[in-house]
């Protein structure tokens, strides 16, 4: 099957209605400003955003396409499947969990389609505007706005200065020490979460270098925009990001517009 079979017009329309249901859901929590924070395993934190948007995610998707296996960084449980299944969904309910405790409002919604460790097809869901961006490679990408109008976006490339966008929360050494190793004179935009490819998808930004760790769930669906978008993703060496692996750790990566040896020494 095609990867435009498995994302046909029906599909993409009624994933953007759980992602838009989803973006209501932790607004309305945001806006409530009384929620309750937990720390998992691994020390890093959930509330009660995170969890609901995981619940209308889940439930959605399973209704829709009860054949694709789901799996979300909010059900440890679902983990294993991701190497015993050649298709299925890999979502992070809300990706920047640490900016919306802080009220920052750099936050988002992510649902991403794999394919044979590949990432096919994604949306991501901007709660604190109601926008949802959704795209593949071997589609285009679009933005939905708020009231309903969509817009093609494309990446656009600067012509003089670098536009570097990096993480406000993990801008670290490795990451200073590649940006100063770069061929032209570039200034440096922050944002969280995934917003970082949506702005190279948008022609906002040139590149985003990621020298600090991210999980599979943290990426898939805005890579898959950023490609659609007419951007890549790709390991340091060169080689594509994958998905499925047995470490869900995702490898140091850079998102970018152009080729990497036009920009690296």
């Amino acid at each position: 099957m095609s990867n435009k079979d498995i994302i046909n017009n029906y599909i993409k329309d009624e994933v953007i209605k759980i992602v838009l249901k989803a973006n209501e859901a932790i607004m309305d929590i945001f806006l409530n400003n009384q929620f309750k924070t937990k720390f998992k395993k691994d020390n890093s934190p959930v509330t009660e955003a995170d969890l609901s948007a995981h619940n209308i995610i889940v439930k959605g998707l399973k209704i829709l396409t009860p054949e694709i296996p789901v799996i979300s960084e909010e059900n440890e449980e679902s983990f294993s499947m991701r190497s015993n299944n050649e298709l299925f969904w890999l979502i992070d309910p809300l990706d920047g969990t640490k900016e919306f405790i802080n009220r920052s409002e750099d936050f988002t919604c992510n649902i991403g389609l794999i394919k044979d460790n590949l990432v096919i097809f994604g949306f991501v869901g901007v709660p604190a505007k109601n926008l949802v961006y959704y795209g593949g490679k071997s589609f285009e990408s679009n933005l939905r706005y708020s009231n309903g109008e969509i817009k093609k976006i494309k990446c656009k490339r600067s012509t003089n200065t670098l536009r570097i966008i990096a993480s406000k929360s993990h801008l670290n050494e490795e990451t200073n020490k590649f940006i100063n190793s770069l061929k032209k004179p570039y200034e440096l935009i922050t944002a969280g979460s995934s917003l970082k490819f949506l702005k190279i998808a948008e022609g906002l930004a040139d590149i985003y270098p990621r020298m600090a760790p991210t999980s599979e769930w943290d990426t898939a669906a805005a890579h898959a925009v950023l490609e659609g978008a007419g951007g890549s993703v790709l390991q340091i060496n060169g080689n594509n990001l994958i998905y499925g692996k047995e470490n869900i750790i995702n490898p140091k990566f850079i998102a970018t517009n152009r080729n990497l040896s036009d920009i690296i020494n």
